[in-house]
C-alpha cells in the first residue's frame, strides 16, 4: 500500500483540482425571496420566469401579448416609463415578421452613451416551448437586477435602457427593428445580453466586437464579476455554431459591441416543451444575476464612447481570478518557450539525463495514443448511434444520457493513455518521453499564433510543464509536490474544453475531447508517468468507462421529463389535389405509425421545396392522406406590368383561415430586384438585388392574420415561377382533424415546422370571372412607344 500511496495521493489531487475548477464556475446557492431588497434574489427572479413560462408565447400566439403585458406591468411597478416600438423587418435569415419591442429608460446624470440590458420575451415556435430558460430567465434576471439597482438609488452617469425585444426566435427581427428603425439606437454604447441554449450549467461570457477587444476586456475586469466563465477562444467556437443572438444584429448592423451571457448545458431541453420552469436550474439563473449586478454598476458610470479598441487581449478565467494580456505577447511567449525548451533538451542530452531513444518512443506513444483515442471516439460514437438509432431524432446532438457518455469516453481515453505508458519507467525515461507532448503543444501554439491568437493562453500549460522538465534536467530528480503544483495550469485551462466541446458542439465531437484528454495526460506525464502499476490503472479506468456505458444504456429510454421528440404535419398540395402525412423522424414510434402506417414511403414527394430548419432537416417519410376541405389563400396580382424593360410585380396573398406562417419559394433562375415584403427590405440587401441562398425566398410569420404583400422587379424574359406553403400550427387542435394527443413521454421535435397543417400552392393570378356584356364597338389606338432602358425601376416608383 505504501508503494502506491504517492500514486493515490496524486490521483486524488488531480481529481480535487478538477472538482474545484467546476465547482467554482457558478453560484452553488439560491438566494431566498426574503433577502434584503438591496440584493439580487434568485427566488424573486424565478417568480417572473414562472409567470412568463406558463404557456408557449411565440409570435402570433394568443399568449404572446399576455407575456408582453406582464413584462410592461412589471417595469411600471419599478416606476419606469415604458414605451413599445412596433415595426416590420426582413432579416438575413430570410424571415419576415412584425414585432413589438418593450423599452424603458433610466436617465443618467452625465450621459456619454446608453447602456442596454437586453433580452427577448418571445418563445420558440413549432415545439410547444414555454421559453423558461430561453429567454424568460434573461428577462427575469434583468427585471430583478433593475429592481435592486433602483432600490439602492445607485448613482450613475449613463442612461440605461431596459430593452426586451420581440421575434428573436424567428430571425432576430426585434433587434433588427430596434437597430434599424429606433431613434434610441443611435444613443447606445454597450449591450449586456442574456441568453440561453439549454436549461442548466454555468453562464458563459461571450464578447462580441467588430474591432479589438482590449477596452471591453479591461472594463469586464474592472467590473469584477464574481463567477466569470470566459476565454478568448470561446467566441471563436461560438461562431462555429449555427447560432446568432440579438447582440449579433447590434454588432453587425449598428456597430455596437456587447457581452453575451448564456448557459448551454442540458442542451436537449433547448427549444423543446421541456424548456419550462421545472427544468430550469436556478443556479444558472443566479449566475446571470452575478454578471448583471456588477456590470450594471460599473458600466452605468463608465465612458462608453471609447470601447472600440484597435488592440486585442487574450483572456481567460480561473477559479481565483479573471486574467488577460495583449495579443502582442503571444509570439514573444512562444519564442521564449521554444528557446527555453531547446536549451533544456540540449542540456539534458549533454548531461545524459535525457535518453534519445526514449524521446523517439515518447513521440510514438503520444501520437499513437492520440490516434487510437481519436479513432475510438469517432467510430465509438458511430457504434453508439448504430446501437441506439433513436438518438438520431434528437436534433441537438446531445442525448439525455450525454453526460454519462462524456465520462465514458474520457475515462476510455485515460485508459488508452496508461496502456501506451504501461511499463515501469525510471525518471529519465519519463522525462525523455515528456519531450513529445511539449513539442506537440508548442506546434499547436505556433498554429494558434498564426491563425487563432485568442487561444494564446495555451502556452501557459507549456511553461508549467517546462518547470517540471527543467527541474529534473538541472537536479536529475523529480519533485512530486512541484509536479502536482505545476499540473494545475493544464487542468485549469484545458480540462474545461474537454467537457465543454461535446456539450456545445454535440456528442459527435467526443473524438476531439478524447484527443485533448490524451494531450493533457502527456503534459502531466511527470505526474502520471511516475505511477506504479499503470496496467492496473488502465484496467480500473477501462472498467469505470464500461460502468458509464452501462449507466448510459440503463438511461437510454424515454420518460416524462425526458421525452422522445417526434413530428407530424399534414400537407395538402392544392395544385394536384393530393394530401400527405409527413414526418422528419428517422425512427417512427407508435404515435407517428398511426398516421404514416407501418410502411411509409420515402418523403421525396413532399421535399421539392425544402423548409428552413436550424439543422437543415428534411422530411424523411410520407404517406397518402385524405384530402381535407381547407380554405386556400387568395392570391392577387395588384400590379404586373413591364416598364423600362423590367417586369414590375406586386402580389398580395390573403389567408382565408387562421394561419401562422408563409414560406415563399422561387425558381433559382429568378433574380429579384428592389424586393420588399410588407414594406420591408432585407437588412442585408446591398444594391438592388435581393440576397437569397436557395429556392427559399422568405418566411413570413403571420400576426393577426395579416396578408403578405410582395413587391419586386424581375427580368421579363424570366418566367415567373413561384410557389407558397401556408402553414397553421393547429394540427393538434383543429376540429377538421382528429389527431391523437402525444403520450407524456413524447414531445414535438424542435427546430422544424411541426404539428402543422400546410397548403402548397403555385403563385399565379387568381382567375377572375367576368360576366358577359353586350358587344360595344371599341376604337383601338396604338400605345405610345416606351423606350427600353437598363435602369431597374424601384418597385415603389410611380407608373
Amino acid at each position: 500500500m505504501k508503494k502506491n500511496q504517492p500514486n493515490l495521493l496524486s490521483a486524488l489531487f488531480v481529481i480535487a483540482v478538477i472538482c474545484w475548477i467546476f465547482y467554482t464556475m457558478m453560484p452553488r446557492w439560491i438566494s431566498a425571496d426574503d433577502v434584503p431588497l438591496a440584493e439580487f434574489s434568485t427566488q424573486r427572479a424565478m417568480q417572473h420566469v414562472t409567470e412568463m413560462a406558463k404557456s408557449p408565447h411565440y409570435v402570433g400566439s394568443k399568449n404572446h401579448e399576455s407575456v408582453a403585458q406582464y413584462v410592461i406591468s412589471e417595469l411600471k411597478k419599478l416606476g419606469l416609463e415604458v414605451t413599445t416600438e412596433e415595426g416590420t423587418t426582413l432579416t438575413g435569415w430570410g424571415n419576415l415578421s412584425k414585432s413589438k419591442n418593450i423599452l424603458a429608460r433610466i436617465p443618467g446624470s452625465q450621459n456619454t452613451k446608453a447602456l442596454v440590458l437586453l433580452s427577448h420575451y418571445d418563445s420558440a415556435p413549432h415545439s410547444s416551448s414555454k421559453g423558461a430558460a430561453d429567454d424568460a430567465a434573461g428577462v427575469a434576471a434583468i427585471l430583478e437586477t433593475t429592481r435592486a439597482f433602483l432600490h439602492n438609488n445607485t448613482p450613475h452617469k449613463n442612461d440605461i435602457f431596459i430593452l426586451f425585444t420581440d421575434a428573436e426566435e424567428l430571425g432576430l427581427n426585434g433587434a433588427a427593428q430596434f437597430v434599424m428603425q429606433s431613434k434610441s439606437a443611435k444613443e447606445v454604447g454597450l449591450v449586456l445580453n442574456c441568453e440561453a441554449r439549454g436549461t442548466s450549467g454555468p453562464s458563459y461570457m461571450l464578447m462580441e466586437v467588430n474591432k479589438g477587444n482590449a477596452a471591453m476586456v479591461d472594463g469586464f475586469t474592472r467590473a469584477g464579476a464574481q463567477f466569470p466563465v470566459a476565454n478568448s477562444l470561446m467566441y471563436s467556437i461560438y461562431k462555429m455554431l449555427p447560432n446568432d443572438t440579438d447582440l449579433t444584429v447590434f454588432r453587425e448592423q449598428g456597430n455596437i459591441q456587447g457581452f453575451n451571457f448564456a448557459f448551454i448545458d442540458s442542451h436537449y431541453n433547448y427549444h423543446t416543451a421541456q424548456d419550462d420552469a421545472a427544468h430550469l436550474d436556478m443556479r444558472s439563473l443566479a449566475h446571470q444575476g452575478s454578471y448583471l449586478v456588477p456590470l450594471l454598476d460599473y458600466f452605468s458610470n463608465a465612458n462608453l464612447t471609447n470601447l472600440q479598441a484597435d488592440n486585442d487581449d487574450v483572456y481567460f478565467s480561473t477559479p481565483v481570478n479573471f486574467m488577460s494580456y495583449p495579443f502582442g505577447w503571444n509570439v514573444p511567449l512562444l519564442i521564449l518557450a521554444i528557446v527555453l525548451f531547446a536549451f533544456l533538451v540540449f542540456v539534458g542530452l549533454g548531461k545524459r539525463t535525457l535518453v534519445p531513444s526514449e524521446i523517439g518512443k515518447g513521440f510514438l506513444n503520444l501520437l499513437g495514443a492520440i490516434l487510437i483515442a481519436g479513432l475510438a471516439g469517432f467510430f465509438g460514437w458511430k457504434i453508439v448511434l448504430a446501437a441506439y438509432p433513436e438518438y438520431a431524432d434528437i436534433l441537438h446532438g446531445f442525448t439525455y444520457n450525454g453526460h454519462a457518455y462524456i465520462f465514458a469516453f474520457i475515462l476510455l481515453a485515460l485508459a488508452i493513455s496508461f496502456i501506451f505508458y504501461y511499463k515501469r519507467q525510471g525518471e529519465n525515461i519519463v522525462m525523455s518521453q515528456a519531450v513529445a507532448p511539449i513539442t506537440v503543444l508548442l506546434l499547436v501554439n505556433i498554429g494558434v499564433a498564426l491563425y487563432l491568437p485568442g487561444a494564446g493562453f495555451f502556452i501557459i500549460p507549456v511553461f508549467a510543464t517546462l518547470v517540471m522538465f527543467g527541474f529534473y534536467v538541472v537536479t536529475q530528480r523529480s519533485n512530486i509536490f512541484l509536479n502536482l503544483i505545476c499540473s494545475i495550469p493544464a487542468l485549469v485551462l484545458l480540462t474545461p474544453f474537454i467537457w465543454m466541446f461535446p456539450i456545445g458542439l454535440g456528442l459527435k465531437i467526443l473524438f476531439g475531447s478524447m484527443a485533448l484528454t490524451v494531450l493533457v495526460f502527456g503534459l502531466l506525464l511527470p505526474v502520471f508517468g511516475a505511477f506504479n502499476g499503470k496496467g492496473a490503472w488502465s484496467m480500473l479506468l477501462f472498467l469505470a468507462s464500461i460502468g458509464c456505458f452501462v449507466y448510459a444504456h440503463l438511461h437510454a429510454g424515454y420518460e416524462p421529463g425526458k421525452a422522445k421528440p417526434n413530428s407530424l404535419v399534414y400537407i395538402l398540395d392544392a395544385e394536384k389535389d393530393q394530401a400527405h402525412w409527413a414526418t422528419y423522424d428517422k425512427n417512427l414510434d407508435d404515435w407517428t405509425h398511426l398516421y404514416l402506417g407501418e410502411n411509409p414511403v420515402n418523403a421525396d414527394v413532399v421535399n421539392a421545396d425544402k423548409l428552413f430548419s436550424k439543422y437543415n432537416t428534411a422530411f424523411t417519410f410520407a404517406a397518402e392522406a385524405r384530402v381535407r376541405d381547407l380554405a386556400e389563400p387568395t392570391i392577387e396580382f395588384l400590379r404586373d406590368t413591364v416598364v423600362g424593360g423590367w417586369r414590375r410585380v406586386k402580389i398580395k396573398i390573403t389567408p382565408n383561415r387562421s394561419v401562422n406562417r408563409y414560406d415563399i419559394f422561387a425558381n433559382d433562375q429568378m433574380v429579384f430586384h428592389h424586393f420588399k415584403a410588407n414594406g420591408a427590405q432585407s437588412i442585408e440587401q446591398r444594391g438592388s438585388i435581393f440576397p437569397r441562398h436557395d429556392r427559399k425566398l422568405l418566411g413570413y410569420y403571420v400576426v393577426d392574420n395579416e396578408p403578405l404583400v410582395m413587391e419586386f422587379t424581375v427580368n421579363p424574359k424570366t418566367p415567373l415561377d413561384m410557389s407558397l406553403m401556408e402553414s397553421s400550427f393547429d394540427l393538434m387542435t383543429n376540429p377538421t382533424f382528429d389527431v391523437k394527443k402525444r403520450s407524456a413521454s413524447m414531445m414535438p421535435t424542435p427546430f422544424v415546422l411541426n404539428d402543422a397543417i400546410i397548403i402548397k400552392k403555385k403563385i399565379r393570378p387568381t382567375p377572375k370571372v367576368v360576366p358577359p356584356v353586350a358587344a360595344i364597338p371599341i376604337r383601338i389606338t396604338a400605345p405610345p412607344t416606351v423606350p427600353v432602358t437598363d435602369t431597374i425601376p424601384d418597385a415603389d416608383a410611380e407608373n
